[in-house]
This record gives structure tokens, C-alpha cells and sequence, in this order.
């Protein structure tokens, strides 16, 4: 089964609220096997709206990243950045044969 990344591109307008999510959510991505690959890191947009955060963490699947995201844990989280935040999040799985 392929891995899968969650891409979060967002803009934070409430830094109390929004920690308070960060958290939350670091402990229930973790639970469900994702791992952070960038946060918060330098980026260059190329193309599309400017975020000026971006997050990506690695899940051993689609099934396991979007799990996370349905969890109780993570929307206890996730109540945070709601009202704090503008947010794009997709889950993309990885082509087969791809490592990270």
C-alpha cells in the first residue's frame, strides 16, 4: 500500500488559537502514524495564492492520513483552527515505487 502525504497550506490569523491546535494535532497525526517532513520551512510559490505556512507529513497510507483527519483527537484540534486560520488540506497518495 502507497503512502500518502498531507499538504496543508495555511494562513494564520489567531497565533494563540492556532497553537493551542498545534497542540493537539502533533499528538494525533503521530497516533495515526504521520510524520512531519516540513513545517513552517523556507518556500518559494510559484503559482496560486500564498499561504505563508505550509505542512507536510508522511502517513504509512491514504486510509491511515484521512482516519487521522476523521479522528476525535484531531478534530478536538482541529476546533482550534477553526475561526484562527484559512486552510487548504489534501491528501495525495504517493506513486507506487516512491520513497521517502
Amino acid at each position: 500500500m502507497p503512502k500518502a502525504l498531507w499538504i496543508a497550506h495555511v494562513e494564520v490569523t489567531d497565533p494563540e488559537a492556532y497553537g493551542r491546535y498545534a497542540e493537539g494535532a502533533g499528538p494525533a497525526i503521530a497516533k495515526h502514524g504521520g510524520k512531519f517532513i516540513a513545517r513552517a520551512a523556507r518556500y518559494v510559490t510559484l503559482e496560486g495564492a500564498d499561504r505563508a505556512r505550509h505542512v507536510v507529513s508522511v502517513f504509512p497510507s491514504l486510509e491511515a492520513a484521512e482516519a487521522c483527519y476523521r479522528s476525535p483527537e484531531y478534530q478536538a484540534a482541529l476546533d482550534h483552527a477553526r475561526g484562527a486560520s484559512v486552510r487548504d488540506l489534501v491528501i495525495v497518495e504517493l506513486v507506487e515505487g516512491a520513497e521517502l
